[in-house]
């Protein structure tokens, strides 16, 4: 489990198939083969590493639904380490399992804050986002500004702004979405409950609750 809290962007160096390398440094403080970071978001189990870099492998499902299958060398990646009990929890739970990913429509400065639009791909998703929430971009733990048809907009401050790779995107580029999973056992709880008097998911998305 995360947190959605970047410790550093590192440095894709190395990636084929099946495998990526990845320059970094503090991450690389206490780690162990078998230990599992986020990358941008996507949650990656490390099978080797020395002083300057880690490998991890990655699966053909994994590369389907994520951006990873776009990295290519140079790439900036967002990282944190898994949450130790004895952490502080700064974000919001994060499983490292993304949902679907999204566009960036906007991405703008104004004053010192930058504002963020994301698009997604239906309107499938729109249950699990409110106006707000917490939503995982990235990696990054953001709050949703607002909401409208199939987008959400972040207000950034320049400290996240500066220390994660959001600082290299632009227009157009393609990020990880991982929703709140409490929107996921809210609805699936709320399911069970009134599927007990015909109550269907296709009635209530029909009726205009979801």
């Amino acid at each position: 489990m995360f947190t959605g809290i970047v410790e550093e962007v590192g440095q894709i160096i190395s990636t084929t198939s099946t495998k990526l390398s990845i320059k970094c440094s503090k991450v690389l403080d206490d780690v162990k083969v078998g230990d599992s970071i986020a990358v941008n978001g996507v949650c990656l189990t490390v099978t080797s590493f020395d002083k300057e870099k880690f490998s991890a492998d990655v699966s053909y499902e994994t590369k389907k639904v994520t951006t990873l299958k776009e990295l290519g060398n140079g790439d900036n990646v967002n990282l944190e380490r898994a949450l130790l009990v004895s952490s502080r929890f700064g974000g919001h739970i994060v499983s490292g399992h993304v949902d679907c990913i999204g566009k960036l429509t906007k991405l703008e400065q104004k004053n010192e804050f930058y504002e963020l639009e994301i698009g997604f791909p239906s309107s499938e998703y729109s249950q699990y986002y409110v106006k707000k929430g917490s939503i995982s971009v990235d990696g990054i733990s953001l709050t949703i500004a607002d909401t409208y048809n199939d987008t959400v907009s972040v207000a950034v401050i320049p400290h996240t702004f500066k220390n994660t790779n959001l600082c290299s995107r632009k227009v157009g580029d393609y990020v990880n979405i991982e929703f709140d999973i409490l929107s996921k056992y809210v609805e699936k709880n709320f399911l069970i409950k009134y599927n007990k008097s015909n109550i269907t998911e296709d009635f209530l998305k029909d009726n205009g609750f979801m």
